[in-house]
């Protein structure tokens, strides 16, 4: 079989470790996926053709053929195109944006991302018209896809008793966290209220993922200095002050010039979990450094201003009252990328803020060209700055206030893995 000259070829050569580390996944799920992926790669090898939607659907045609039952195979092959989208976003907003006219206006309303089926377009619009976060349209609509997936029909005609058996039938047949099956559960609930229009009803009764949470990972001060040895130019800043601040990685990405007050030496995160604002303290050792790349940045800055590219994403509320904001110097982002791409809810070309996987990219090699023994992710610096605080004798209240934790118990997971966990227990074997 041979791919089609006009058929969307995808490359995808991170797809294993982009698996490994997606926590939408248990672990069940993520060998099926692997197995799949592996079996349809072998089958394009074999047949010399590429991977695309039409090899795919040739492929489970042929297992369907055999008598194979391909539930595994294609959601591991709808996750293994998932995942090669977003990389090709990722590398097109990499390359240098040249001979684009009118970057100041909508570039093509075909751009803006509306979704693909009925059902995915009314969800999104719900979504936008409720004013929800991209990350979190990014969540809804991509378990969304996973129920269909599961239930194989229209979401539509779902009913709560389908709802119950998807969420048991992740926590059984899954392994999902407790977190990633209520992260579900929000997703069909809303889907429900705001696009069926109708109440769920009764959700009780279906079987509750077993799976606690797991500590986290955490740098000793040492490792932090050899993973920050390890990071380069402006990936250096950002992982420090994340550390630093205490700083989820969206909330690092997120911030913007007028969110650093030098004068009082604190960070305000705005919209933080929870869509709560707070301050945080902004290291004494990198005011000096911020200041010198904010120059920089502002060298970009007006460089965009000369070219009239359209401005920075702002939320609706301030859009709203203030809609030429977005070209003002007060709301730039600290950490823009370095190229234009398409804002894929408007189909504006404009900057913005650097991209998460490209971030937790150089964290992870970082940690590998630093000899890190242990999973480091650019959370894994969160961790570290709340339980160095804690082991430096800060009160647990102030290090939840630091952390924005709404409960203290969410906090006290840092008191488990100090040096010196409770009363300052000694092993037994020490005193043999």
């Amino acid at each position: 079989m041979k791919t089609s000259s006009h058929e969307k070829v995808f490359w995808h050569p991170k797809w294993s470790s982009d698996l490994k580390d997606d926590p939408l996944l248990g672990s069940e799920e993520k060998s099926k996926f692997q197995n799949a992926i592996i079996k349809y790669l072998s089958y394009l090898k074999k047949n010399s053709c590429k991977a695309c939607f039409e090899s795919a659907k040739s492929y489970l045609a042929t297992l369907v053929g055999a008598g194979v039952e391909i539930e595994s195979e294609r959601m591991g092959l709808r996750w293994f195109f998932s995942s090669a989208m977003k990389h090709d976003n990722e590398s097109a907003q990499s390359k240098n944006v040249q001979g684009i006219e009118n970057t100041a206006g909508r570039i093509d309303p075909e751009k803006a991302d509306q979704g693909e089926t009925e059902w995915e377009k009314r969800l999104v619009e719900r979504l936008r018209v409720g004013q929800y976060k991209w990350r979190t349209e990014q969540t809804y609509r991509e378990w969304m896809w996973r129920f269909f997936d599961w239930f194989g029909r229209d979401p539509l005609s779902a009913e709560t008793e389908d709802v119950k058996k998807f969420l048991s039938w992740l926590a059984v047949k899954r392994g999902v966290s407790a977190s990633t099956q209520r992260q579900a559960l929000n997703a069909l609930v809303f889907f429900f209220r705001k696009v069926i229009g109708n109440e769920p009803g009764d959700l009780g009764g279906y079987s509750p993922s077993k799976r606690g949470a797991k500590f986290p990972t955490v740098l000793t001060k040492n490792e932090c200095k050899l993973l920050f040895a390890n990071l380069d130019g402006t990936a250096s800043l950002m992982g420090r002050l994340m550390y630093g601040a205490g700083l989820r990685v969206m909330e690092l990405l997120r911030l913007r010039v007028q969110d650093l007050d030098f004068g009082r030496g604190i960070l305000i995160v705005r919209e933080g979990k929870g869509g709560k604002d707070r301050p945080t303290v902004l290291p004494e050792g990198l005011r000096k450094e911020l200041a010198e790349h904010l120059e920089t940045v502002h060298l970009l800055f007006g460089k965009d201003r000369s070219e009239n590219v359209a401005g920075v994403w702002l939320p609706p509320s301030v859009e709203h009252k203030m809609p030429s904001a977005g070209k003002e110097w007060n709301w730039q982002w600290v950490f823009p990328s370095r190229q234009l791409s398409v804002d894929p809810r408007s189909g504006l070309m404009r900057r913005h803020h650097v991209l998460e996987g490209a971030f937790q990219e150089q964290i992870r090699k970082a940690a590998i060209g630093a000899n890190i023994p242990k999973r480091v992710t650019p959370h894994a610096l969160r961790h570290s700055f709340a339980t160095h605080l804690l082991e430096g004798g800060s009160d647990i209240r102030t290090v939840q206030e630091l952390l924005g934790h709404s409960d203290v118990a969410t906090t006290m997971i840092y008191t488990h893995i100090m040096n010196k966990p409770g009363l300052n227990v000694k092993s037994p074997l020490d005193s043999i």
